[in-house]
């Protein structure tokens, strides 16, 4: 069970935070294990409370809930000061991106966003300078001097940051991310490995020696040799025939026929 003042602080702040008025239900599914005559009695201590003249808000029922809203005898003066107030300032996708680059990466040149960003973001920059996001920062020392760029005051007042220090680092992006999606993001340490196939693995070729690639193994069949008494007709015509066609025409109509290392001419004229 909460104390009195922890559950009034809370009551408070849901009331703040929420866009839309609160009903009695949703205080009660917020704060659970606390009973619902008791956040209807913190509620009803808050509602006097913000009576007092000394505060500039009340809280009032709107809708079947409770809503933050400002007293009524102070709207001329805040009328005025509304009306003094910049437009809120609204961004697209691709401006959100090249000014997260400048954020965590300033001073930065253009070249260098379109390098990250993998697209040309010249206008993009000069759609954040109109807005007061981001100014120039003097020139980078290479060669065309590029110019450089970094955040200005309006962008730490738009995001509510006290300093550049107070961006979020990735493992925070990570955390808000996982906490936002629930198991839909995993942390490393979680994500699957496939499994591993039940095929079989192939057996390796064995390995061949310098040894074994000398000596094939099994017989290898010597070639037969005739004796020179048992010599064919044949190989000697096959000789005829091919020193037949190795007749080379000579240029005064004469030709040599070659018959292993010796040239024979024939006297004989050769035929066109």
């Amino acid at each position: 069970m909460l104390k009195d003042e922890t559950l009034k602080a809370l009551i408070e702040a849901i009331i703040y935070v929420s866009p839309e008025p609160v009903t009695l239900d949703m205080l009660a599914k917020a704060l659970e294990g606390e009973s619902r005559d008791r956040i209807k009695g913190s509620l009803y201590g808050l509602l006097n409370d913000y009576a007092w003249p000394q505060h500039g808000i009340q809280i009032r029922p709107v809708a079947g809930g409770w809503k933050f809203s400002s007293k009524t005898e102070h709207h001329e003066v805040l009328r005025g000061f509304v009306k003094s107030l910049k437009p809120p300032v609204r961004l697209s996708k691709p401006a959100l991106e090249a000014l997260s680059v400048i954020a965590y990466r300033q001073p930065v040149t253009v070249p260098e966003i379109n390098d990250i960003r993998g697209v040309d973001c010249g206008g993009v920059i000069h759609t954040l300078m109109e807005k007061k996001l981001v100014v120039t920062a003097g020139r980078k020392n290479v060669v065309g001097r590029p110019i450089l760029y970094r955040t200005s005051r309006d962008f730490l007042v738009h995001f509510g940051l006290r300093d550049l220090g107070e961006l979020p680092s990735l493992r925070e992006f990570e955390e808000m991310a996982r906490q936002a999606l629930g198991s839909d993001v995993l942390p490393e340490s979680e994500v699957s490995v496939a499994p591993e196939s039940n095929a079989e693995p192939v057996a390796a070729a064995p390995e061949v020696t310098a040894d074994e690639l000398a000596d094939p193994p099994g017989e290898v069949a010597e070639p037969e040799i005739s004796e020179p008494g048992h010599l064919s007709a044949e190989p000697a015509a096959a000789v005829d025939n091919i020193s037949g066609a190795n007749e080379v025409a000579q240029g005064d109509g004469s030709s040599v026929r070659e018959t292993g290392n010796a040239q024979e001419e024939d006297s004989a004229p050769v035929k066109p």
